[in-house]
């Protein structure tokens, strides 16, 4: 993303046109160090889920710190499903997450993560997802949720 002021907010605006923003960057929790970003869905059981990698997000060698990167897919998993129609998932309980580390995540890139739903039973979800910068997969991950149970 370049230019300054009204000229990067309308260069954002256009890059990220059909998309849903997602996020509350002034939360006051963890989730405000994610930041917000972007969210769509185009097909059944699957969405993507984007979001600008700012200079906060890095280790000290400059790159994508894998740790941010595994709260990014956390969080990910529930802004896909949210986008698939699912909210009534926001508060499904991450029972196991695993990352495969595949390439070094920049700053100034945007990460878009590609969310898929593989299976769904009565009390579980199962999720997997690989997150790109550009042309290159940076990682890739799955993840196990409880269901929040349907009100009664």
């Amino acid at each position: 993303m370049s230019g300054t002021g009204a000229n990067a907010s309308a260069a954002l605006a256009e890059d990220w046109s059909g998309w849903r923003r997602w996020g509350e960057p002034d939360s006051g929790d963890f989730l405000s160090v994610i930041g917000s970003g972007y969210a769509r869905s185009d097909a059944p059981g699957r969405a993507q889920v984007a979001l600008e990698v700012q200079p906060l997000h890095i280790n000290r060698y400059g790159n994508l710190h894998g740790g941010f990167a595994a709260g990014f897919a956390d969080h990910a998993y529930f802004i896909g499903l949210w986008a698939m129609g699912r909210k009534d998932q926001a508060g499904a309980l991450t029972i196991d997450l695993s990352m495969q580390y595949l390439g070094l995540g920049k700053v100034g890139v945007a990460m878009i993560a590609d969310v898929e739903l593989l299976k769904e039973t009565g009390k579980m979800m199962f999720l997997r997802m690989t997150i790109a910068q550009g042309d290159g997969l940076i990682a890739a991950s799955t993840v196990t949720l409880r269901k929040v149970p349907a009100p009664k």
